[in-house]
């Protein structure tokens, strides 16, 4: 395990939690309890939730769970920071304030003990998934959104299932390249911030990748998902390092 009395932050993402495993659920509780609880700073990169209806649905037993629990963190001093991911882009202030969390924008530059760093949850350099991205625009229109927060929960709840079935078929008419990032995408990205440190979520294929780009010396970061065990970015002054959590 890492040293944690120096000074470092964590970075998560494509958690899904969801009450059909309960046994990642309670790895992301002892994770805050006994790992996070040592950072400077967590920051949760999308896709905390396997889908948010709304914040309406925050006294949902498991959703209030994760709320105390990231409150509880954030109480003891820890920073806690949320970007969304296409699974949870719902999540608003509601859930933010019962957290005591902020809230990111997608993509958002920090300093992480001196280097700068781009943080994204990653879909958006997907650029090669043209049907995803589609689909992506339509529900981050504030319209639709309006109307499907005006709908009963019983009916938002079926269409975020037919939603989640249709992705799933998408998924294997679609070749494997295709729904990873696209490498115009990230340089692109790279360039807008003058060529920082990334980290990011959304493609399931934890790695670090160097990048050679414009005679600058980049790291792409792509962190794990949470479905048969769990996993973190850790990064502090001398660097970044993968952490695996088993269930």
């Amino acid at each position: 395990m890492p040293v944690t009395d120096t000074a470092h932050s964590l970075f998560i993402s494509d958690l899904h939690l969801c009450d059909s495993r309960p046994a990642i659920s309670r790895l992301f509780f002892d994770f805050l309890q006994n790992t996070a609880i040592h950072a400077d700073a967590l920051y949760i990169l999308g896709d905390l939730f396997e889908y948010w209806l709304g914040d309406d649905t925050l006294d949902v037993p498991l959703n209030q769970q994760v709320s105390l629990a990231l409150r509880q963190l954030a109480d003891s001093g820890v920073a806690v920071y949320f970007m969304h991911g296409n699974r949870d882009f719902l999540i608003a202030t509601q859930f933010a304030d019962a957290c005591h969390a902020q809230l990111l924008t997608d993509p958002s530059l920090i300093d992480l003990y001196g280097t700068p760093t781009l943080l994204m949850h990653g879909d958006t350099l997907c650029t090669d998934d043209v049907s995803y991205l589609a689909f992506r625009a339509q529900v981050r229109d504030p319209q639709w959104q309006n109307q499907f927060l005006a709908q009963p929960l019983a009916a938002r709840i079926s269409i975020a299932q037919q939603a989640r079935a249709q992705s799933e078929s998408s998924k294997q008419e679609k070749a494997t390249e295709i729904m990873d990032v696209n490498t115009v995408a990230v340089h692109e990205a790279l360039r807008q911030h003058d060529y920082p440190r990334l980290i990011h979520g959304h493609t399931h294929r934890p790695a670090q990748h160097p990048i050679d780009i414009d005679d600058h010396h980049c790291q792409r970061w792509v962190l794990p998902d949470w479905y048969d065990k769990g996993g973190y970015l850790r990064c502090d002054t001398l660097g970044c390092q993968f952490v695996s959590l088993t269930v």
